[in-house]
């Protein structure tokens, strides 16, 4: 039986590999802004940007990695809109975090466009403004 599965796997080019050898497109929690007081920092110490889309909160936070967070207001729809903004910032993100400058804590505030918006349009507008911000 095994041997059919590596048979049939063959016939349809799947290649087993491991995860050393794949480029790590994670979102870890490092990566992430999870408590309410490190959110408070980013908008009490840190600068703010906005794009048609986007309004984006950071400071430099003096690590080797940047850390989201994510703020969907309730005033951007049902909690099923919502998720989906919510999905879709953190697929980009996952995405293009190696893009991204290292060092700063970005909190991220989608607007009601994001959801219905083509992903590829609104994932360049979210990576140009960011670099944009982080590069002054």
């Amino acid at each position: 039986m095994a041997k059919e599965f590596l048979h049939d796997a063959a016939k349809r080019d799947v290649t087993a590999s491991r995860a050393s050898d794949r480029a790590r497109l994670d979102y870890p929690r490092a990566c992430r802004l999870v408590r309410r007081a490190e959110f408070d920092a980013v908008y009490r110490e840190g600068r703010r940007r906005a794009s048609p889309s986007f309004v984006v909160f950071l400071r430099p936070n003096g690590s080797e990695v940047s850390r989201f967070g994510l703020s969907v207001k309730r005033a951007l729809g049902g909690a099923v809109k919502r998720n989906r903004i919510r999905r879709r910032v953190r697929e980009i993100l996952r995405l293009h975090r190696r893009e991204i400058a290292s060092g700063w804590d970005i909190v991220i505030h989608p607007r009601p466009q994001v959801a219905t918006a083509d992903f590829a349009a609104i994932a360049a507008e979210l990576l140009k403004l960011i670099q944009q911000a982080t590069s002054k």
